[in-house]
């Protein structure tokens, strides 16, 4: 591991893969249009769909912001360093291609101590979605990063979380744009009501991770109540309390990794049991959705 090499090549305006307490992200420059534009290109990505910016700490965060409200200073201080991204009103400094033309920026500080070691040695804020090819299975290993796909993979210890990060919009009243591991009730029981996002009616995305067809393994993915039938062939079947853990943190924590070793046993399809649609599986459960779409 060469965090001194990946921050150089950072700066070089090149791609770097690198461990966050979620998922593995594909991070660049975020103050360089042209480097995050190698970004879209590698994963084949969609310039409506916007970047999540890793900042090192909470004084970078809040400058990356054109306004902070008192409610991300509540939410900051309470999940930061963590898996909680905010959506704010973007300083222009950061370039339109990181936000898909949008006025604001999704901001977060990751929790690995690889990633924070990365983004302080580079000096610059770093814009990452997952490294993974886009609507396809994130990565929660090194080893899970497809080829090719960054200039440097920065190995670290394998993702904790598991799942990307609950995204929240305060750039006006506070909105739910994307679930995680952070259940709704615990959100407004500090802040006061959240709402839920409309889905994408066509252009820039409010958030990553918004597309009906996502997260999905080369598998094909079916969620089936335990007495549908599977199609024909030979699979497998998740099920809560069996193959897969009975709580939803060590449920995410292991999603991605049991889906990619599956993918490997190139089985004809997979089954997973819908896990309950409560705020504590929310995250998990809208994952599962967009991976069987």
């Amino acid at each position: 591991m060469s965090i001194e090499r990946a921050a150089a090549l950072i700066r070089a305006g090149r791609l770097v893969a690198f461990p966050t307490e979620t998922v593995y992200g594909l991070g660049a420059n975020a103050l360089d249009p042209e480097a995050v534009e190698r970004i879209f290109a590698a994963k084949g990505r969609p310039h409506t769909s916007p970047l999540i910016v890793h900042a090192a700490s909470l004084d970078m965060a809040r400058g990356l912001a054109a306004r902070w409200p008192e409610a991300a200073t509540i939410l900051a201080e309470r999940y930061w360093p963590g898996p909680l991204t905010l959506v704010l009103p973007k300083i222009p400094a950061i370039p339109d291609i990181v936000t898909a033309g949008l006025p604001t920026v999704g901001i977060r500080v990751p929790a690995h101590p690889v990633a924070l070691a990365l983004i302080r040695a580079a000096g610059v804020p770093i814009a990452a979605p997952s490294a993974n090819r886009f609507t396809e299975l994130s990565a929660t290993t090194a080893a899970d990063v497809p080829s090719e796909l960054a200039d440097y993979v920065l190995e670290g210890s394998p993702a904790t979380v598991g799942i990307e990060s609950t995204v929240l919009s305060l750039a006006d009243e506070p909105v739910l744009l994307r679930p995680g591991v952070i259940p709704l009730p615990e959100l407004e029981s500090l802040i006061g009501p959240i709402a839920a996002a409309a889905a994408p009616a066509g252009g820039a995305h409010a958030s990553p991770g918004m597309h009906l067809r996502h997260y999905r393994p080369a598998t094909p993915l079916y969620l089936l109540g335990l007495n549908e039938r599977p199609p024909e062939g030979s699979g497998v079947w998740l099920r809560i309390g069996k193959e897969m853990p009975e709580d939803p943190l060590e449920y995410a924590a292991v999603l991605y990794e049991t889906l990619h070793r599956l993918d490997a046993q190139h089985a004809d399809w997979i089954a997973v049991e819908p896990p309950p649609d409560t705020p504590e599986w929310a995250g998990v459960l809208d994952r599962l959705r967009r991976a069987a779409g």
